[in-house]
């Protein structure tokens, strides 16, 4: 479990959304600070993942602030908030079928990547070592999170444990500052959650990340986990310390009973 003594990298502000009737997220506050990890937890339905679309830009808030680094992100497009520094994997697996490991986490590097019809025409004196350097960024990621077995495999073939890991690399492709983490572990074994975990470890060391996780399984989140924040039914229950939020009277009372 890392520090939690950072400043402030996000900070979400009585953030509301609502679908329709729904009411997705109901006046939801959090702060993340540097370098730590910062659960995130509630049943299916809690607005976990609506938060994450709000703060990343697929559907934001339509009360309250978001803000990343003191910036505001409200009106920001989600390319745009990949470019200022925040990376995310998604609960279902949206990897490229048909396309190799190797070229999935390439396409973590597009926000880097600036294609023109001159650059294609003089490849081998201008395009050709952008590519290279490009290819020398994954090369890194491939071998921190020990992909190179499957390196040139079509991703279709290699199991979900393994398509998780490329998830997760594709997104460190991008040297994102803060990393969300929707559910990494879902659908997995004890043996693959273990090696999920000690990657996401390994990948915070590494390259100094802050991280958001989305998680259900408990034991993970007390396991690796600074802080968190529990939601319910698009509320918060409870935020603090990750043994305190999750042991609180609400959290208890709304999960387990009375």
């Amino acid at each position: 479990m890392t520090s939690a003594a950072g400043d402030v990298v996000l900070s979400c502000d009585n953030v509301s959304r609502w679908f329709g009737g729904v009411h997705a997220l109901a006046n939801v506050t959090l702060t993340v600070r540097q370098g730590e990890i910062y659960g995130l937890v509630g049943p299916n339905g809690a607005g976990k993942t609506t938060l994450v679309n709000a703060i990343t830009g697929f559907y934001p808030p339509q009360e309250g602030t978001v803000q990343f680094e003191g910036q505001s992100l409200l009106g920001v497009r989600p390319h745009e908030i990949a470019r200022r520094g925040i990376a995310r994997t998604f609960q279902n697996v949206a990897l490229f079928r048909g396309m190799s490991v190797l070229d999935n986490i390439l396409l973590g590097r597009h926000i880097f990547m600036h294609p023109s019809a001159l650059a294609a025409l003089f490849y081998w004196w201008w395009a050709e070592r952008e590519e290279m350097a490009h290819r020398a960024k994954v090369e890194e990621i491939i071998d921190l999170l020990q992909l190179g077995s499957v390196r040139d495999e079509p991703v279709d073939v290699v199991p979900l444990g393994m398509q998780k890991r490329v998830e997760l690399a594709r997104a460190l492709a991008a040297e994102p500052r803060m990393l969300i983490l929707d559910e990494p572990m879902a659908g997995m074994n004890q043996e693959e959650k273990e090696y999920i975990v000690r990657f996401v470890l390994d990948a915070q060391e590494a390259l100094n990340l802050t991280i958001l996780l989305i998680e259900h399984h408990m034991d993970v989140v007390t396991a690796i986990c600074d802080r968190a924040l529990v939601l319910n039914n698009g509320r918060a229950l409870a935020e603090g310390p990750v043994e305190e939020a999750v042991n609180h009277p609400d959290v208890v009372a709304a999960y387990i009973g009375v």
